[in-house]
């Protein structure tokens, strides 16, 4: 099913934020600019900043004078702009929502999700202030220690650099920014350079939510650019701590030269769905289809690789091949759309020919895989062959590919054979294979009778192997922007 909106009209960012790029306490002119265009047709959205590597080292600087007095900012002063930037962004949540419909060109309906946990995760943060804390510790534990009175408490870890990518630009950078102000961090984001509008929008609202507080505004500065601008932050030897969220490729590169700064990844994934024997077939189709083709399959953790035992396997694909030919595709502006143009041309050629390379090797491609007016229909493949990109690597896009295996150890085996691991899910009727899940896949996260993409941006999310190293949610990302510092104290001279 095709999908139409209304053209494309004004550009909500009009007047929005100031011109230039959110450096230092100001806005500073930026070298250049570059034009955000629509990813459905091309349209121009607005002309965007784009900085340098001076600008970037200029963001530092700033952080680091700032440090100490970010680190010492009274909680009620961190949770208030946390707070009043949540109500800020609320009340233009449709605004919110259109722009990054036109800068990502993800349906309208994900967008709206986006807002919808990026609010949850600037409130999560705020919360999170209040239990920022220590614990005692029994230092008398040994003979030494007696008398002696211990206690340790966080303190924050320095300057962060936030690194976003292009398929949440709005979300991903508030789980860089919420978690290190609350932390007490100075941050610097960096955005995708295809998608940087929202993340401006936001960092304004955060800086003058932070200049009414009295705080200073250069706690949150932003800086776009090319791979240049990215080294110059991250390798900067005063900065405390990297968080990045993109490609396994680029992660790897940015901690190998980021050493031994402390690096943060939450990269990529080919997440994997389970259907057991036992499972309800119906569920397991639509969870195939909801959590495979959401975001047009630009979500580390949407679902790639289907594994279904073979007893169900005739019945379970006819099943989801019926529900695939049903995903409404065209315009992401249409409520109604689900599958969209991916960000850029580039995308979609790459997708196309791992299409083809799998058709050609012998996989089936039951269901779309054409292209209509720059989008790729919703794909669904059959018998993919382990060593294609569209089983071993991240396709991000939508394509989803079935084996069949004969029974449930296999099929976890097949998970587990993977370089990647952040979510994977099974369908099951079973308690037992519910806990077998929880204990063989090796992945950061394991979802019983619900797609892998589920994610609450309050629990620990994050993975293993090449998908990453540390978790987010705010609670756990200020745990990984703050060290402890322990307190040793005798609270009187000990007689010699």
């Amino acid at each position: 099913m095709t999908t139409h909106a209304e053209p494309l009209g004004e550009s909500p960012v009009a007047k929005e934020f100031p011109e230039g790029l959110p450096v230092g306490d100001t806005w500073v002119e930026a070298p250049a600019t570059e034009d955000v265009r629509f990813p459905y047709d091309g349209t121009l959205v607005a002309g965007a900043p784009i900085g340098d590597t001076a600008l970037a080292r200029h963001a530092v600087d700033a952080a680091l004078a700032v440090r100490e007095r970010v680190g010492r900012l009274p909680s009620h002063v961190r949770r208030g702009a946390l707070l009043a930037t949540h109500e800020a962004l609320a009340s233009r949540r449709a605004d919110f929502e259109r722009l990054l419909v036109l800068e990502t060109g993800k349906p309208l309906v994900d967008c709206r999700v986006e807002v919808d946990r990026t609010l949850l995760t600037l409130l999560t943060a705020a919360e999170e202030v209040a239990r920022l804390h220590g614990e005692t510790v029994p230092l008398d534990l040994l003979p030494s220690g007696e008398g002696l009175l211990g206690f340790w408490t966080r303190k924050p870890i320095g300057v962060v650099v936030g690194i976003a990518g292009f398929n949440y630009p709005l979300l991903l950078a508030a789980h860089k920014i919420a978690p290190s102000l609350a932390a007490g961090c100075p941050i610097i984001v960096k955005p995708a350079p295809q998608t940087p509008l929202a993340t401006l929008w936001l960092v304004h609202l955060l800086r003058e939510a932070l200049r009414a507080g009295g705080a200073p505004q250069a706690a949150v500065q932003l800086v776009t650019g090319g791979p240049e601008v990215g080294i110059a932050l991250t390798t900067d030897r005063r900065i405390g701590a990297v968080s990045f969220t993109g490609s396994a490729a680029v992660g790897h590169q940015i901690a190998r030269d980021a050493a031994p700064t402390k690096v943060l990844l939450e990269l990529g994934s080919n997440a994997a769905l389970v259907v057991a024997a036992d499972a309800d077939l119906d569920a397991a189709a639509d969870a195939v289809v909801r959590g495979g083709y959401y975001a047009s399959g630009q979500a580390c953790i949407s679902v790639q690789r289907v594994i279904v035992v073979d007893s169900v396997r005739k019945e379970f694909v006819a099943r989801l091949t019926e529900r695939v030919a049903q995903v409404a595709v065209g315009d992401p502006r249409d409520p109604q759309t689900r599958v969209s143009a991916l960000i850029d041309k580039r995308s979609t050629e790459r997708v196309r020919a791992w299409l083809a390379e799998a058709v050609e090797a012998g996989a089936s491609l039951v269901a779309g895989g054409s292209v209509t007016d720059g989008v790729i229909e919703p794909a669904l493949l059959l018998d993919v062959d382990r060593a294609l990109a569209v089983w071993d690597e991240e396709v991000f896009g939508p394509v989803v590919a079935v084996r069949s295996v004969p029974d449930l150890e296999t099929a976890f085996d097949l998970v587990n054979d993977s370089r990647y691991g952040l979510h994977a899910s099974v369908y099951t009727s079973a308690l037992d294979t519910a806990f077998a899940a929880l204990d063989r896949l090796e992945v950061g996260g394991v979802v019983v009778n619900e797609v892998p993409g589920f994610r609450s941006d309050v629990m620990p999310y994050g993975g293993v192997k090449d998908s990453g190293a540390g978790r987010e949610g705010p609670r756990f990302a200020i745990e990984e922007l703050t060290v402890t510092r322990m307190a040793v104290i005798r609270p009187t001279m000990k007689k010699p």
